[in-house]
């Protein structure tokens, strides 16, 4: 089993816990707001950078996505700009979850609210070349809409 080890940020609420799979089929680990000094306002349309507290140590080779929580966004319009995220292996810092309020009214984020997802991923670097042709497919070159309509 692949581990990643985590640290309190300072002034963290270190009470919220680890992030936790919802169930034992959860492909993602839910991560929650900490913000001991009160809640955030995010007005419609707007956005904020939102603190889980956290530092993660991720072993090389993988990476952690960060994803929306389907529930919000379906009942309030809550978002994730640059869905998913990318935590890269050799990041040290707080993890924090960008949030954009698609919705019609301001959204309160309160302390210790589920605002995302995580998804540990592998991630491996691999190398490029130069090469004079490209093996072909029946799909070849076709872009956006070429394997059909829904």
């Amino acid at each position: 089993m692949t581990v990643i080890k985590c640290t309190w940020a300072a002034g963290a609420d270190q009470t919220l816990g680890m992030p936790v799979y919802a169930t034992t089929g959860a492909a993602g680990a839910d991560l929650r707001a900490n913000l001991p000094d009160g809640p955030v306002f995010i007005e419609p349309m707007a956005r904020a950078l939102v603190s889980t507290g956290l530092h993660m140590e991720i072993p090389q080779g993988f990476e952690v996505q960060i994803r929306p929580r389907s529930g919000l966004a379906l009942k309030h319009g809550i978002m994730l700009p640059n869905s998913p995220g990318t935590i890269d292996s050799d990041y040290r810092g707080v993890v924090g979850v960008i949030v954009l309020n698609a919705g019609a009214v301001p959204f309160e984020i309160t302390h210790g609210m589920r605002i995302a997802q995580m998804v540990v991923a592998a991630a491996p670097q691999v190398s490029f070349e130069i090469a004079r042709m490209l093996d072909t497919t029946d799909r070849a070159s076709g872009g956006f809409g070429s394997t059909g309509e829904s």
